[in-house]
């Protein structure tokens, strides 16, 4: 059976533990990695840095991602993900606070499968959570990635 793992990149504790109540909430038991900059999210995509030697061949089934990210930000996290062959189709949701319609613009314009603005409010964060977890996880088809 596949591992189902998420990968969540979000530097705010706080809203760390909000997602990972909201997927417990609704019953979703996937491992979720949790890293805390865009540098360490590559690295573990990419197996370098503390990541070195992760096995490559068990990528995320969706990666839960922030904009606004030490050093390296959300939007250049998902240019390089969407330019490397081993990672191009992975499921990008960038789950965001910011209103800034460019963010959209531009993470539209780089590859993203979905952008979720996070609600302010838990239950309703809870709810789109739930709503990510059950499309990104049970219902959504990604192309095979072996032999690329």
């Amino acid at each position: 059976m596949v591992n189902k793992t998420i990968l969540l990149v979000e530097d705010n504790p706080d809203d760390v533990e909000l997602t990972l109540h909201a997927l417990k909430k609704n019953n979703i038991k996937n491992e979720v990695v949790v890293v805390y900059d865009g540098a360490e999210a590559l690295d573990f995509l990419f197996g370098t840095g503390k990541f070195s030697g992760r096995d490559l061949t068990n990528m995320p089934t969706v990666i839960l991602l922030d904009l606004k990210l030490p050093k390296i930000d959300g939007l250049d996290v998902l240019k390089q993900i969407r330019s490397d062959e081993r990672t191009k189709f992975l499921p990008v949701v960038i789950l965001t606070s910011s209103k800034q319609e460019q963010d959209i613009i531009n993470g539209y314009s780089l590859g993203v499968n979905s952008y979720v603005r996070k609600p302010v409010d838990f239950n309703q964060f809870a709810e789109a959570v739930s709503h990510l977890g059950l499309y990104w996880l049970l219902l959504n088809e990604i192309p095979p990635t072996k032999g690329l």
